[in-house]
């Protein structure tokens, strides 16, 4: 198989198992895009011949990087060793992880371990954004426009995204661990 060939074949089943993933139609995806519904479904059979600018329409649309429609489709199981995603640090004493080492469109998730006494300030998002933290172990402090929740084991506080909040373990002694999901709002929207 030629290499044009084998592009437009790797275009074609990456761009149907992303639109299903996300369950959208070709209609649905097309207006997302701002392109006609007969190009994605062009790209879809494996005939189609698309500009760079349909490309970057397309993945934006996904929000996927251009080079995940383009690239050899990869194996439907996928293990990431421990080491492979990578704890960030933030505030004073959290320890970030991204749950899920993959993009997820508009949508962050990520485990959060705090140390005895750990204080970390919240990032401000998009109104519209919708913040959900689940508390693991331990006890949270979430603070959320200057009102204080205090989330023990298994409790779960959502709230609007874009308010000032801050996260604090304010056991002196025992670590607390919690789960942070992000549903961002679209800009413009």
């Amino acid at each position: 198989m030629a290499s044009d060939d084998r592009t437009a074949s790797h275009l074609a089943r990456n761009l149907g198992a992303l639109r299903h993933a996300r369950a959208l139609t070709q209609q649905e995806l097309a207006r997302a895009a701002s392109v006609p519904r007969s190009t994605i479904a062009n790209l879809e059979s494996g005939d189609g011949n698309p500009s760079l600018a349909v490309l970057v329409k397309v993945a934006g649309a996904l929000a996927v990087p251009i080079d995940e429609l383009l690239a050899a489709p990869r194996a439907l199981v996928r293990h990431w060793p421990a080491d492979a995603v990578a704890p960030r640090h933030k505030g004073r004493g959290v320890q970030v992880r991204d749950l899920v080492p993959e993009p997820v469109p508009d949508e962050m998730m990520e485990l959060m371990d705090f140390e005895p006494g750990a204080v970390m300030g919240g990032t401000p998002h998009l109104p519209g954004t919708r913040e959900f933290f689940t508390c693991l172990d331990g006890r949270v402090i979430l603070m959320v426009a200057g009102d204080r929740f205090e989330l023990a084991p298994g409790e779960v506080l959502a709230f609007p995204g874009n308010l000032p909040h801050s996260y604090q373990n304010a056991d002196a002694l025992q670590r607390a661990r919690g789960v942070s999901v992000v549903v961002l709002a679209k800009a413009g929207v």
